[in-house]
């Protein structure tokens, strides 16, 4: 049975909700036992337990709190749902169906409302007593600038789906963005762009929400080299990067970090293509060295294998092993030093050599050019 199903059969509840709060009042609202929805949702009950303490757990939240006491009351009518109103003094009066967003409306709103809340030092400021909350942010001169006003049950809905989180309480109550709303923001725009270029089903908005695209120079002054654009949400190189030593100079130097995407842009450009027959596993220690595949038309950029292949025979057996998993395979440093028997820690200092190793090969195999891409 489905989350649906499951909600339907108790009480009505809009499609926005999230799973755990529809298992929560179909709980708590409905009378239905943990080991009934959880054999129904097809899970254990102990999992299904976890997923309900989730939800009673954030009823301390204002925001939640009411969005609960709102879709109970709608879903099971103001006279079943006295339960929901005892004790409450956010929400004495009955409220109409028409007070309940639905998806569509909520999905018509939601990505300007977060892109006011992801602007820096953003917030969301509402009142127990007050209808609509504001999204301000503060102003260079230390004013308060409001962006943008929204009613209070689109901001009940938004804390509800985890958007937004409690960051201070009192008279009035502040929220900001979450990582989850960060990532609904970019599925939304994502959504949006390909709705444009009329791109359909061919869109992935669920793949882009995890990206976060960025753009380095090769470091040179006045940026000789060409860009690299890559993601540096998925890549192990930027936590890295943004470790210090103990004299706090970076623990990568920005020249370093642009070698390794640099070999990343061309591992990925290799493997473009109808049919790649390149087997990269050869490169790495205990491999089988010897023929590569050049020029035997495996397809996807021939320039760009050849330089990965280049680049990497000339590190040599280790220093190709670990700037090959952990730039082009985006392995962690733990997974690396487990694969090559190392010991803890000491992955990062070998991959630090290898990247200092793989700038000076750019630096004498393509001077201060990088080299067109096809």
């Amino acid at each position: 049975m489905t989350r649906e199903e499951i909600g339907n059969s108790a009480l009505s509840v809009p499609d926005w909700v999230p799973d755990g709060a529809v298992y929560y009042l179909a709980h708590v609202e409905a009378g239905r036992s943990i080991r009934s929805l959880a054999r129904e949702a097809g899970c254990h009950a102990s999992t299904m337990l976890r997923k309900v303490r989730r939800i009673e757990a954030r009823r301390d939240d204002l925001l939640v709190d009411l969005a609960l006491r709102r879709i109970g009351q709608v879903s099971a009518g103001p006279a079943e749902s006295s339960e929901f109103q005892k004790g409450s003094d956010f929400m004495q009066a009955d409220v109409k169906d028409s007070d309940l967003i639905n998806g569509q409306e909520l999905r018509r709103i939601a990505p300007r409302l977060l892109r006011r809340l992801n602007e820096p030092g953003a917030c969301l400021a509402i009142a127990r007593d007050m209808e609509n909350g504001v999204i301000v942010r503060d102003a260079p001169d230390g004013q308060a600038l409001r962006t943008a006003v929204l009613e209070r049950h689109v901001a009940e809905a938004m804390a509800l789906k985890d958007w937004i989180t409690l960051s201070s309480e009192g008279r009035i109550t502040r929220y900001r963005i979450t990582s989850t709303g960060r990532s609904a923001l970019k599925r939304f725009l994502a959504e949006d762009e390909a709705t444009r270029a009329g791109l359909g089903e061919t869109a992935d908005p669920y793949s882009e929400q995890h990206r976060d695209w960025a753009s380095r120079s090769d470091g040179k002054v006045g940026n000789k080299r060409r860009g690299i654009r890559y993601n540096a949400a998925e890549s192990p190189l930027s936590a890295l990067a943004r470790r210090k030593d103990k004299d706090g100079t970076p623990f990568l130097s920005p020249e370093q970090v642009a070698a390794g995407e640099r070999l990343r842009e061309d591992f990925e450009l290799a493997q473009m293509g109808p049919r790649v027959t390149q087997n990269w596993e050869k490169f790495l220690t205990g491999g089988a060295r010897g023929d590569f595949g050049v020029g035997q038309g495996g397809g996807g950029s021939e320039s760009a294998r050849k330089r990965v292949m280049t680049a990497l025979t000339d590190l040599g057996p280790g220093l190709a092993d670990v700037v090959l998993r952990c730039c082009c395979f985006l392995e962690g440093m733990e997974s690396v030093e487990r694969r090559m028997g190392w010991s803890a820690r000491s992955g990062k200092i070998v991959l630090r050599i290898a990247l200092t190793r793989l700038r000076r090969h750019y630096d004498e195999a393509n001077g201060n050019w990088s080299p067109l891409i096809g």
